[in-house]
């Protein structure tokens, strides 16, 4: 939800509609997710399917603002087949902050150019790091929304977790815990046993969580949790990092904090990956190491899966359950581009491990 992105380019340029490749499925347009394919991929649960599925085609019942995000609206959705007593769309009231979203039927949509939040959430399966959270791409019609959200702009809509734990700190509110960069950079050394102190920031987060969150941002190069100065490269003028004199700030790591360090109060152990969209035109010759500055080992199944030159294939066979974000892109023609470059910062994250020979870790059971 972080401020000051309007500045990303989003996916690529659709392609006309001759040249989009058609999903598998019956042969006929379809909105929302797909429900046609012969074989749902193995990375995918149960419970991601039904939380896609409830964001793709769950009618909006109520709304609300997020405080200090102006672009982005908090929903109530209710799925196709529920009891419709009483929840009639335009029949509720907005939805209050908390009690309205406890049983985990909202979403946030966001702006048009964070629909690579999408891809995000599919890289974090295919890899098998299960830290991000459901996100589909769709087209709103609701008359409860602003016209700017019903214009038909395709726009990410992401699940919204209701035991995400937050600090009370209204100026770091998107936080589980404050944690500086110089305090990450002890947390991550390899002899130093984690702290007891439960009082310390972050306490619970083990280091292999880490080095999930380090490999998933490098990939996609977010640079707003672990380097929102842009102090791993040399930013733009334009960049938000500069026009918000944050660059500045490199000069005195001290200076230096993490943002959108999150857990659940039910998982208090594992992150939570959001605002995900990342910069999907950031050069290669820019690449941010400084995401990648003291993680010392990487989880094995997602260095596998990067090292088997099936990450655009599995990619592809994942994005086809999301029939709008698949069409608007002009299908896998329109979308290799883009994985393209995300496949390229693969190959040079594995040489980075190889020339720094870094290890990799068997991942916990998920």
């Amino acid at each position: 939800m972080s401020a000051g992105r309007a500045h990303r380019r989003g996916l690529p340029v659709p392609r006309t509609r001759r040249q989009q490749e058609q999903a598998p499925g019956r042969g006929r347009r379809r909105r929302g997710l797909e429900r046609d394919i012969p074989h749902i991929p193995p990375w995918l649960s149960a419970d991601d399917l039904q939380k896609m599925w409830l964001l793709s085609s769950g009618q909006v019942v109520s709304k609300s603002r997020v405080p200090a995000h102006g672009q982005i609206m908090r929903v109530r959705l209710r799925a196709a087949g529920d009891d419709a007593k009483g929840d009639a769309e335009g029949d509720v009231s907005p939805a209050s902050p908390e009690g309205d979203c406890q049983d985990g039927r909202c979403g946030l949509i966001k702006r048009p150019g964070d629909l690579y939040e999408v891809l995000a959430f599919h890289l974090d399966r295919v890899l098998g790091l299960n830290r991000s959270l459901p996100a589909v791409a769709r087209r709103f019609s609701s008359r409860l929304l602003p016209y700017s959200y019903t214009d038909g702009a395709l726009r990410p809509i992401i699940w919204w977790a209701p035991d995400l734990q937050h600090l009370q700190d209204a100026n770091n509110d998107q936080n589980s815990c404050a944690l500086g960069w110089l305090q990450y950079q002890e947390m991550l050394q390899p002899h130093r046993p984690m702290p007891v102190d439960r009082d310390t920031p972050c306490s619970s987060i083990p280091r292999s969580e880490w080095s999930r969150l380090a490999l998933f941002d490098f990939l996609l190069q977010v640079h707003d949790r672990l380097d929102r100065y842009c102090c791993g490269f040399q930013p733009d003028p334009s960049e938000p990092c500069v026009e918000e004199m944050l660059h500045e700030k490199c000069r005195n790591p001290a200076e230096l904090v993490l943002v959108h360090i999150l857990v659940r109060r039910s998982a208090p152990s594992r992150l939570v990956f959001i605002d995900n969209a990342g910069r999907p035109q950031h050069p290669e010759e820019k690449l941010n190491f400084r995401l990648l500055q003291g993680i010392g080992s990487f989880p094995a199944a997602a260095v596998a899966r990067l090292r088997s030159g099936r990450l655009q294939s599995l990619l592809l066979q994942s994005l086809r359950l999301d029939r709008e974000l698949w069409e608007s892109q002009g299908g896998a023609e329109g979308l290799r581009p883009l994985l393209h470059t995300i496949d390229r910062r693969a190959q040079i994250l594995l040489r980075h491990i190889q020339e720094h020979n870094l290890t990799v870790f068997e991942d916990s059971p998920r």
